[in-house]
């Protein structure tokens, strides 16, 4: 072969091996939560990130306009019901990968293998400590009660983390029961729904209300303001409480991600979701977000320990997407803002 060609092919040897070292990232969270992550794995493995944040539902529709063009390798985002609505629109791949299996309880992972949660957080009840004392509290279900009258500070309906709450009580109670709860809900509520889970607890602290319902991790970020006092000072007035302790669990959420359909990367997109969910990666994301490791025995900070264990509910986090067009329904129903 003369030198010319042996130079080419030598190009284009070289240039295949760059382009087989780096993978492409689409992510619905925040560059902070993510980026020293994926800077840590180019650290360990050589592989170069590049990374594409936006909101969530603005990628999704990206990634199926982008079809097999999309340059996207791993596609990232919060909630079991974005998850599934990325599955139902065809932009995930699926994939069978022992490390994956073994890390993450197969509860919070596709049961296709089309995505893989990465962090948890559970939506609790939070309680003015002044007005209610933990024992007046018990289940989700009892938040439907008479005695709860007016006393109730929660999100909207198109909320996704109230969309998968509701989608929880159908997997539970069924669809009936569901919307006599959602019923008494919104008969419960202090004030229609307004702001996001912070502006709920801050509403309860200022006797808006007497109990929020809210991600736990947003009350780790408010026990930890160092700019915000009127955060640090709600979310120190209110109490935390674990629903359902005797019966299913707490009801939690995940963030999550999968392998792209047409990813060019696909190897190394799987060997990034193998370092998300090592002991290393999920130690990080649960100290710096406060919330919890997917995978089995990862630490917390010492501030989510402070709030104590709790039994969690093992539903399959895909029944969430399944359940979730039903559940708009009967917050709609309801009346539900």
């Amino acid at each position: 072969m003369k030198l010319k060609h042996l130079v080419v092919a030598a190009l284009v040897v070289s240039s295949m091996s760059a382009m087989a070292s780096e993978v492409n990232v689409y992510s619905g969270r925040k560059e902070k939560l993510i980026k020293p992550l994926l800077d840590r794995f180019t650290e360990q493995t050589g592989i170069q990130t590049n990374l594409v944040t936006a909101k969530a539902d603005k990628l999704l529709t990206r990634l199926k306009n982008e079809g097999r063009n999309s340059p996207a390798d791993v596609f990232i985002t919060v909630d079991a019901g974005r998850l599934y609505r990325a599955k139902q629109a065809g932009v995930f791949a699926s994939i069978d990968n022992p490390v994956l299996n073994d890390a993450v309880p197969a509860h919070l992972r596709d049961p296709q293998g089309q995505w893989v949660g990465l962090s948890q957080r559970a939506r609790v009840i939070f309680y003015a400590k002044d007005r209610v004392k933990p024992s007046e509290l018990s289940t989700y279900e009892d938040l439907a009660s008479e005695k709860w009258h007016k006393r109730i500070c929660i999100r909207g309906s198109s909320n996704i983390y109230n969309q998968s709450l509701v989608a929880s009580m159908i997997a539970a109670d069924g669809k009936d029961a569901a919307q006599q709860w959602a019923n008494g809900i919104v008969k419960n509520m202090a004030r229609p729904p307004q702001g996001g889970d912070r502006d709920q607890i801050k509403a309860a602290a200022a006797g808006q209300c007497d109990l929020a319902v809210a991600n736990t991790y947003y009350y780790g970020k408010m026990l930890t303001s160092k700019k915000d006092k009127v955060q640090l000072q709600a979310a120190r007035a209110m109490g935390l409480f674990w629903p359902n302790q005797q019966d299913r669990g707490t009801h939690v959420n995940i963030s999550g991600a999968g392998v792209t359909k047409y990813a060019r990367n696909r190897d190394n997109a799987i060997k990034l979701l193998e370092f998300l969910v090592s002991p290393e990666a999920q130690k990080w994301y649960a100290e710096v977000n406060f919330e919890y490791p997917v995978r089995e025995g990862a630490e917390v900070s010492e501030l989510v320990k402070s709030w104590g264990d709790f039994k969690s509910d093992k539903l399959n986090l895909d029944v969430l997407g399944r359940n979730n067009a039903e559940a708009v329904r009967i917050m709609d129903r309801a009346g539900w803002k």
